[in-house]
């Protein structure tokens, strides 16, 4: 256990010192150094804080339990992101930086009106600390408790040990976005990065190298043969996630996910140059085809060692993995990456949280000529105040039928689906109006919650995002026309064409390639 401490103390407080030494000579005291790193941010730092962004025990503990009961499937969640990050670099991001945008509900201001950034930002703030925050700070309590069991060290209920780690891990994530900042984030996530590959391999490679007794290539055949259906990626209509969701809702929640989103894109926002932006884009989707081999396997690898004992508690089926293949040395480095892992994704999203309400509701209504100065001190009190928050509601979840990763994407439809339309429209549609928008918004937000939680309607809940998607264009475009002289693109569409920033050069290339390995895996694997 000596050998456990040293190791998670080691990494982690490596991680924080190396932090410290980037941003020794950081201004964080303005609102461009603390939300935007002072737009210096090159193609690698991006890529790792977008990865580490995204990736948390959310994925680690709910994707291999999901894949430990339903299979290969669950990796569409995965591989299609590739494809959105290629439309998000191409058609999206451009266009973001072209209008110097601080967020993303600013955009639907200087596209519709206020009023509509004003929902937006409410609705994404809402999101945030109840289904993301709290859902986070759970899972990675799990994952620690776990390799710790501080439950039997300390002589508390497991309950109690949850509340514990889910304190310590609230108080030090916000650490980092209140004092460091957007810059604190990304290079902390940098590093934790690497350990998130290291680490996140070690478990399959050693798990596979023990079942083909030193072959791993025999591991691999000898977990394959023993349950070959759950190798097959394309889902039955019956699964969990059918694979004719890749064609309606799956897509749609992909492209917001990775070019819509204010905690991913703020990286973006943050790039010292779109040819930077767009090359940290790519190399986000690269990692994104190979990210299974952590999140998806070890699921696989799981069933063949525990058969179907944890059906009803899928989500534990990694932490129980992980102590079964580590050797008891690794356990502390393991659980810093976890920790790394989770804090990632924790800060930023309280970053991008604090961004939202100073940009969009602080400056907006209650002061609109706040200073810098200003700015960045409200983001760090918000910040503050929104981890409380979450930290207060992350001990009411519950493990989840199908897992905590479906429970957040259910969850998050019913905020993301809706914005996703309007942004959308506000992007390629220009006869859509501000009224229009509204309507479809509201549409979108009323639908989802009724055929989701209230009437249950028997349809796979990727499929109703797409449903959604479709009627609120529907809904949007008829009521645009029906106000057809409230339509006023003209300041926008200047502010787009006089602003040029150059693209990557081998973007197209690039992006192709990427496209093509997605399609590639799929004929593989089905």
């Amino acid at each position: 256990m000596l050998y456990s401490y040293l190791g998670f103390f080691g990494f982690t407080l490596l991680v924080i010192l190396y932090t410290s030494y980037k941003l020794r000579k950081d201004n964080l005291d303005t609102s461009n150094g603390y939300f935007f790193a002072g737009k210096s941010l090159t193609a690698p730092v991006i890529a790792g804080s977008m990865l580490l962004t995204n990736i948390s025990t959310e994925h680690l503990i709910g994707m291999n339990g999901s894949a430990y009961k339903n299979g290969i499937i669950v990796i569409a969640w995965e591989i299609t992101s590739a494809i959105a990050l290629v439309i998000a670099a191409i058609y999206i991001i451009p266009r973001f930086l072209k209008l110097k945008l601080t967020t993303i509900p600013e955009f639907l201001e200087r596209r519709f009106d206020s009023d509509i950034r004003s929902v937006v930002a409410f609705l994404l703030m809402s999101s945030f600390v109840v289904t993301l925050l709290p859902i986070i700070l759970y899972s990675g309590a799990i994952n620690i408790e776990s390799i710790f069991d501080f439950s039997t060290v300390f002589s508390i209920s497991k309950k109690e040990s949850l509340i514990y780690t889910i304190l310590a891990i609230g108080i030090l994530g916000s650490a980092y976005s209140i004092f460091g900042g957007l810059k604190a984030i990304t290079f902390s996530d940098s590093l934790n990065g690497i350990g998130l590959i290291i680490g996140g391999l070690l478990i399959p490679i050693i798990a596979l190298y023990q079942i083909g007794k030193g072959n791993i290539f025999t591991g691999v055949s000898s977990i394959y043969h023993f349950a070959p259906k759950k190798f097959d990626i394309i889902g039955s209509e019956d699964s969990i996630l059918p694979f004719s969701t890749l064609f309606t809702g799956l897509m749609i929640n992909q492209i917001y996910f990775w070019g819509m989103n204010q905690t991913i894109v703020q990286r973006a926002l943050g790039a010292k140059n779109l040819e930077e932006a767009q090359k940290g884009l790519i190399i986000t989707g690269i990692f994104k085809l190979l990210m299974p081999l952590i999140i998806v396997l070890p699921g696989l690898i799981g069933f063949y060692y525990f058969h179907e004992e944890y059906y009803t508690k899928p989500d534990l089926i990694y932490p129980l993995l992980v102590k079964k293949v580590l050797p008891s040395y690794l356990y502390g480095f393991f659980a810093a990456v976890i920790l790394g892992a989770v804090l990632s994704t924790f800060n930023s999203i309280l970053n991008s949280a604090s961004t939202i309400f100073c940009m969009d509701i602080y400056k907006k209504t209650f002061n609109k000529n706040a200073t810098d100065e200003k700015l960045a001190y409200f983001g760090k009190i918000s910040a503050a105040i929104l981890a409380v928050l979450a930290i207060a509601i992350a001990p009411l979840m519950a493990y989840a039928p199908s897992g905590l990763y479906f429970l957040l994407q259910e969850l998050n439809g019913i905020f993301f689906i809706p914005i996703s339309s309007v942004l959308i429209a506000g992007l390629f549609f220009r006869q859509i109006n501000a009224v229009g928008a509204k309507a479809g918004l509201f549409f979108g937000f009323v639908f989802y919650i009724l055929t989701s939680f209230v009437f249950k309607i028997n349809i796979h809940f990727v499929h109703l995002w797409g449903i959604e998607f479709v009627l609120n264009f529907i809904i949007m475009l008829m009521v645009s026309k029906r106000y057809a002289t409230t339509v006023n693109n003209t300041q926008y569409e200047e502010e787009l064409s006089k602003n040029q920033e150059q693209s990557w050069s081998g973007m197209n290339l690039a992006g192709t390639i990427l496209v093509l390995l997605t399609i590639f895996i799929y004929i593989i694997l089905s």
